[in-house]
């Protein structure tokens, strides 16, 4: 017997399940995370994961998007055979529209960050549409669906090898996962697709990480096939990486591995690699004609008694209204800082635009000189709030600039999250500057050290345009210091020795 899908069912539903899954991390995410938080050792991984789990009870709270970037939809649609859509649209401009409904939403509007064309204009679409679809066609008179956003952060540490057929998948995520830096903000969890053709097991690694997480339950009662001894095998060597949460050291990297296979040719072994950040957001639903989907509310009680506030005693206070290159000069990798005052913002957009104005000799919007950037692009503010949810974004997409930042503008300082390349490290160290992280995955906690925002340059960037933020204990660690020591590289290369069980000497 069919059964008819009102196309406003699906519009709405996809609408609910984005706004859903802005604010509200999976349950077995926050259980997983928050048995991670117990048992950590690392000091400065201990600290960003109660950001995280702190910031994660704000944004269920106040439903504000856990992190700025509100992520590119993905939608997985299982359609039945009986099933038939009272719509004379496609499915794609169906999935769209809801998209687009769910990120306009004037009470928790996203933030767009999908670019219409990828190779030249780079125009952003306005509304995050269009959704990237998946459509499976299956027994029965339902549709199953599964709604991600997925940050561009841990998105684009994606991976895809054709290995030989002998090749160790052990060896090769062992191999990978380090080059992999902390942009995309660990710990999370990883998914691994292998077989079919390469097209195949990469949309298998990014189904994978829709299942929920349950490696604690694995642990506990044991593996029951290869499959799931392959998981442990993984799950306990990459953590024994050391690499940490945010990339600072320390003892939980993933939280679960997920793999998911298919059959392939003799002559190949597609395997494809896609973590999932400390931002995972996705949600299931199903529709059966009846009407739109409900979304289960999580409750609080769901969240571990983990409150995060500035350390006093053991950060330095800092005013960037008076800072000058001696004090930057001063800081040592791994201290804590709380900024106060003002911060200049800006990405890959207002940095390119920064080099094309130098380049011809033009006069830059706003005066860089002893100042500090900020990169990010926040979300846009609602009701009482001068700036929406206002996390990092991953720094070294802007390495390839800083050498001219640090020599052209005058700037002292840099925050962002994860590592820095050779390029920065040598520039921040030519220059005796310094880089700082925010943790990312905090950004709606971040925004609350934010006490005034406005545009001072490049408005028409939107999410991409030069602010400038007044902040008041924006709280932010040392990552690499003037020496250009990093934190990302001694942190790991600590924790990794301790976990082995190797003396180690601590500076």
């Amino acid at each position: 017997m069919s059964v008819t899908i009102q196309e406003e069912d699906l519009v709405q539903s996809i609408a609910d399940a984005v706004q859903f899954i802005s604010y509200y991390h999976p349950a077995d995410f926050i259980r997983h995370l928050a048995r991670a938080y117990a048992r950590e050792e690392s000091p400065a991984a201990k600290d960003a994961m109660a950001q995280i789990l702190t910031n994660s009870r704000m944004s269920a709270e106040g439903r504000r998007p856990i992190c700025q970037d509100t992520g590119i939809v993905n939608v997985f649609l299982k359609v039945g055979m009986d099933v038939r859509f009272n719509s004379s649209r496609s499915l794609q401009e169906i999935c769209d529209e809801g998209v687009r409904r769910g990120y306009l939403n004037p009470d928790n509007p996203l933030r767009a960050s999908v670019l219409e064309d990828p190779l030249f204009s780079r125009r952003n679409t306005r509304d995050n549409t269009p959704c990237v679809l998946n459509v499976e066609l299956v027994p029965g008179g339902k549709i199953e669906a599964q709604v991600a956003a997925k940050g561009g952060g841990s998105e684009n540490k994606s991976k895809l090898a054709m290995l030989n057929p002998s090749d160790s998948l052990v060896d090769w995520v062992l191999k990978t996962v380090p080059t992999m830096g902390a942009g995309w903000c660990p710990p999370g969890m990883l998914g691994i697709g292998v077989g079919g053709t390469a097209e195949k097991a990469v949309l298998m690694a990014k189904q994978s990480l829709m299942e929920d997480l349950d490696m604690y339950e694995l642990l506990e009662r044991g593996p029951e096939n290869k499959l799931e001894e392959l998981r442990i095998e993984l799950y306990e060597k990459v953590n024994a990486l050391g690499i940490g949460a945010q990339g600072l050291g320390g003892l939980t990297t993933v939280l679960d591995v997920k793999i998911k296979t298919f059959p392939t040719h003799a002559a190949s072994l597609p395997v494809a690699m896609i973590p999932n950040c400390a931002a995972t957001r996705h949600a299931h639903f199903e529709l059966d004609g009846s009407g739109p989907a409900h979304l289960h509310v999580p409750s609080l009680s769901d969240w571990p008694d983990v409150h995060w506030a500035p350390d006093y005693k053991a950060s330095k206070q800092v005013d960037l209204n008076t800072l000058t290159p001696e004090e930057v000069a001063s800081w040592k990798p791994g201290q804590t800082l709380l900024l106060n005052g003002k911060m200049l913002t800006g990405r890959d957009a207002a940095h390119k635009r920064i080099q094309d104005m130098l380049a011809r000799g033009e006069p830059l919007p706003v005066d860089f000189r002893n100042r500090v950037i900020y990169y990010v692009g926040p979300v846009d503010p609602v009701r009482d709030e001068v700036v929406g949810p206002a996390g990092p974004t991953t720094s070294t997409r802007m390495d390839k600039f800083t050498e001219m930042m640090l020599a052209e503008t005058g700037l002292i300082a840099m925050i962002g999250k994860s590592e820095r390349g050779p390029v920065a490290l040598e520039a921040i160290r030519k220059h005796k500057s310094a880089y700082l992280m925010a943790v990312g995955g905090a950004a709606y906690l971040v925004s609350k050290a934010i006490r005034g925002a406005k545009v001072v340059g490049f408005g028409d960037l939107g999410m991409e345009a030069i602010y400038e933020f007044d902040v008041v204990d924006m709280p932010v660690t040392v990552a690499v210091d003037c020496n250009g020591v990093s934190v990302h590289n001694t942190g790991p290369k600590e924790w990794s020795a301790r976990i082995a069980g190797i003396p180690v000497k601590i500076e």
